[in-house]
Formats: C-alpha cells, sequence, structure tokens
C-alpha cells in the first residue's frame, strides 16, 4: 500500500525518451486506429498525432440503482482479471484531527471484515484465489485493487464485497497498522526532500492544509480509533461514491449479472459532499518565502502557486499539460537556459490535475555556490513564460503526439486501465480519461500563454528554499533572513 500519485497521473516528472514512445506511437496507432500516416515522399514516414485517439472499444459503463458505478473494459489478451474500486475520499476530506487516516484506513481494507475474521484469514483467501494486490491513497482517490486468474472472478468479486461494506477494525489489528503507518511516516521524514514538501505545501494552502496533506499528521495518525474509522467508512464508502473497474478478459454480458448479485443490496446513502463540502482554500494574497534548513548537499529551489482545478477550468488542465512536457525536454529553451547554462543541475515545472487546486510547482536543483545566480535565473525565467514565442509551433505539436502516446501506452495493460479510470472518475470524471487525446489535439500556443498568465506570471507564489545551516549563508542576499520564514525540522523541534 502507498500513499502517493502515479507518475502518469501526476505528470510532474515527463519521460524524456523520445525514442521509445515513437515506437509506442506506431504501435498504438496501428493496434488503436489499424493505419498509420502515409509518407509525402520516399523515406520513413513520421507519426501522425492526426492519426491517434482515444481507445473507445470494449469499454462499457452502466451504473446500480443504489448508484454504484461500474466500468467494463473488455481486453481477452490473457485469461487474467483486475477489479478495481475507487472511493472519493483522501485527504481532501480530511481535518487535522483525522489527517492521514483515510491512508490508515486503506491499510485497514485489508484486516477482517464481516465475512473474513482477520488479516490472517484475508491473506490466506488471496492466495487460495491468486491474487496479486495494492491499493494507493491521494489527495482525492482512494484505490483498491487485485488481479486473479479469471477462472476465479466471482469469488473475486465476492471477496471485494465485504471489505468495502462491512470492515470490522478490531482494535488488536487497528492499533499494529497504526505502528505500521507511523513507521511509513518515519520513512518518508528520512528524506530532505519530505521537510520541504510540507513546508512548502502548508504554505501554499494555509487555510487548509490537512486538505492536501496525504500522509497526515503524526498526532493524528496515533490517535485512530476504531469508532473514527467507522466514520469514514459510514460517509465515504457508500456506493454512490464508489467506482467499480473489471478490465481484462470479461465482457459486460457476464459481469453486469454477477455485479448485480453481489452489490444491488449495498444501502445507497447521502451524497458526502453535499453533507460535508470541501472547503475552498483561498487565493493567496501576497509572496512567500519560506527556508527548511537540513542537512543537504545541494539547494533545492520550489516556486508553488494555485493552479486550475478540473471543475472550474478544465481546458487550462490540457494547455498546463502540455507546456510542462514542452519545458522537460532536453531541447526546450527552458533546459537551455537553466540546466545546459550550468546553472541548476536539473529543472522542472509540473502541475498536478485535482478538482480541488490542481498546484504548480517549479522545481531547481542547484550547487551551493550557483544556488543565488539560479534562484535569479528562475525569476528571469518565470517572466519569459509569456513571450509569444517561448514555445514554437514544433515543439507544441512534438509534446502533444508524446503525450497522446503516453496515455495510449496506459492503455496496454488491464492493471493500468483499472487504476487510470479509477483516478480520474475521482479527480474529474471518466469523460477526462477517455476524452483526453481529443482535448489534447485542441491545445493551442495561446491556449498556453492563457494559462501561464491566469495561474503563473506575476501571481502569488511560495517560494520554498531546502538548504543545509552552512550553505544558509550563500542565499541570504536573494532570499533575506527578514523576508523568509524559517521552518525546523522535526529533529529541530525536539520530537
Amino acid at each position: 500500500m502507498r500513499a502517493g500519485r502515479d507518475s502518469l497521473q501526476r505528470r510532474r516528472y515527463v519521460r524524456r525518451a523520445i525514442g521509445f514512445f515513437f515506437v509506442i506511437i506506431l504501435a498504438a496507432a496501428l493496434a488503436f486506429q489499424g493505419c498509420a500516416s502515409k509518407p509525402a515522399k520516399p523515406g520513413p514516414a513520421g507519426p501522425s498525432l492526426g492519426a491517434l485517439s482515444d481507445p473507445a472499444d470494449g469499454i462499457r459503463h452502466f451504473t446500480l440503482p443504489n448508484g454504484l458505478q461500474v466500468v467494463v473494459v473488455e481486453r481477452p489478451v490473457v485469461p487474467l482479471v483486475t477489479i478495481l474500486a475507487a472511493v472519493k475520499n483522501g485527504s481532501m476530506t480530511e481535518t487535522p484531527e483525522i489527517n492521514g487516516l483515510s491512508h490508515l484506513y486503506e491499510h485497514m481494507f485489508f484486516k477482517g471484515n464481516a465475512e473474513i475474521p482477520d488479516q490472517s484469514a484475508y491473506l490466506k483467501r488471496m492466495r487460495e484465489l491468486g491474487m496479486s494486490f495494492n491499493a494507493t491513497t491521494s489527495t482525492e482517490a482512494v484505490r483498491y485493487f487485485f488481479t486473479l486468474p479469471k477462472e476465479n472472478l466471482k469469488a473475486g468479486l465476492a471477496f471485494m464485497r465485504p471489505a468495502l461494506m462491512s470492515p470490522l477494525f478490531a482494535e488488536e489489528e487497528l492499533n499494529r497498522e497504526i505502528k505500521t503507518v507511523l513507521a511509513e511516516y518515519d520513512r518518508n521524514e528520512a528524506s530532505p526532500y519530505f521537510h520541504l514538501s510540507q513546508a512548502a505545501s502548508k504554505a501554499l494552502f494555509p487555510l487548509y492544509p490537512s486538505r492536501k496533506n496525504v500522509i497526515g499528521e503524526r498526532e493524528a495518525i496515533a490517535a485512530a480509533t476504531r469508532e473514527k474509522m467507522q466514520a469514514i467508512q459510514t460517509r465515504y464508502y457508500a456506493p454512490n461514491n464508489t467506482l467499480l473497474v473489471v478490465a481484462g478478459d470479461v465482457t459486460e454480458a457476464e459481469i453486469r449479472p454477477l455485479i448485480e448479485e453481489l452489490y444491488l443490496a449495498w444501502p445507497k446513502a447521502a451524497d458526502p459532499f453535499d453533507l460535508h463540502p470541501v472547503p475552498v482554500e483561498p487565493p493567496l494574497a501576497e509572496n512567500r518565502e519560506i527556508v527548511v534548513e537540513h542537512p543537504f548537499q545541494n539547494v533545492l529551489l520550489q516556486f508553488g502557486w494555485h493552479g486550475p482545478s478540473v471543475d472550474r477550468d478544465r481546458s487550462a488542465t490540457y494547455a498546463a499539460d502540455v507546456f510542462s512536457y514542452v519545458l522537460d525536454q532536453r531541447t526546450s529553451r527552458f533546459q537551455k537556459r537553466l540546466v545546459d547554462s550550468g546553472l541548476l543541475l536539473s529543472a522542472n515545472l509540473g502541475y498536478y490535475t485535482q478538482r480541488h487546486i490542481g498546484p504548480i510547482y517549479f522545481t531547481g536543483l542547484a550547487a551551493p555556490e550557483k544556488a543565488k545566480a539560479a534562484l535569479e535565473a528562475m525569476r528571469a525565467e518565470i517572466d519569459e513564460f509569456m513571450k509569444p514565442d517561448y514555445i514554437d509551433e514544433s515543439e507544441l505539436e512534438t509534446a502533444k503526439l508524446m503525450l497522446a502516446a503516453e496515455n495510449l501506452y496506459g492503455w496496454q495493460k488491464s492493471l493500468s486501465i483499472a487504476n487510470e479510470l479509477g483516478f480520474w472518475w475521482c479527480v474529474a470524471d471518466l469523460d477526462y480519461r477517455l476524452r483526453y487525446i481529443e482535448n489534447l489535439k485542441r491545445v493551442t500556443r495561446d491556449d498556453i500563454r492563457n494559462y501561464a498568465e491566469r495561474y503563473v506570471a506575476g501571481k502569488p507564489y511560495v517560494l520554498g528554499v531546502l538548504v543545509s545551516p552552512e550553505n544558509r549563508a550563500r542565499l541570504e542576499e536573494a532570499v533575506p533572513d527578514g523576508a523568509a520564514e524559517p521552518v525546523k525540522t522535526d529533529e529541530e523541534a525536539g520530537r
């Protein structure tokens, strides 16, 4: 189990293996379109964005009367099936008192329930069914997934049911799992990046920081009780707040009666987001600068902004993806000026798609002796984003082509398909994923400039700096002591 985000969905660090993806593009074009673009003159043909489109064949969607949505992905390649349950839960639903309990709940999913007495019996039944399993928690989605032989399909669907509907949260198992999650917290704390990430996120979302803190707070996790777990189950684990995906060697005709038999009796509940809406973080009023002093060889510099929300500015989320992809390429002006110049060891601009304010981060890693100049260069680069020729048409089309190919590549395995659909159903809707390439094609250079103007250039930001105490003096002029807020790590605070 993990509290995190999938690399494709996060899209913050995008693959640079362009040659590899050209192969994938051609394979995808043949597999999903049955054709490839024709060369205008003798010689090898380049792949065409126009030849690629969102796969629609073999995807079926239906909804039970109790509100449970079901997607069947028919991929009869090998006799395996993936069953995934996605729940609209995560840190977005957490107040400070329960921050981290969505992730703890994820761990408790694999313990005793009304039909299986304890974890030992749970794991024994998994082995009998030949299952591989995992789960993941993010800010706006919690997903549980099993892959097993096709012959055990009904047994697998029946196995998932009581874990969703009737977990026990036995005190002994809960106390043991609290220790496991706290140990996971400790492992995260061992990374210096964790300290900057936590401090920067709390500064970027100061009114409701718990809503973006997936791993949570140690005190809240340690204080978890069976009653708190049951409150999460009652509020969010309802059929009308859940998506069930069955992908692999299956058809809708065989799945629908099984789902109706096993899940129709699951009682519908009130919409949790009508009763407990996620509060809206207000816009940043001014720039904030924070310094996290922690043993660290280099200096990490990170600007953060409030980015678009899927519900409020969906088109900007596609522009954000394309812009980040362009900038990630070694041939971009961004990389040449910041990295090839020797100012930074690495640089990245990324956006995390979310229903409730997706953050934008501009991150640079610098050697201590170059940190001051690197920070000045990063500030100057932000101003460059608005120039009409900052990216050219060729870069734009290449980025859209590569992103389309990467998304098609995600459809090659049943497990990745199920995970993709589960994530996007939670943070947007199924159409966001099923029509991603269609909407990607519409992105123009004007769209990218509008995105940069609305969310980045000249907008209030949080600047976070991760630096060792001995290198702090090198940044004093760029980030004066009086302007920056020092952040103590847990070691310094004497935890």
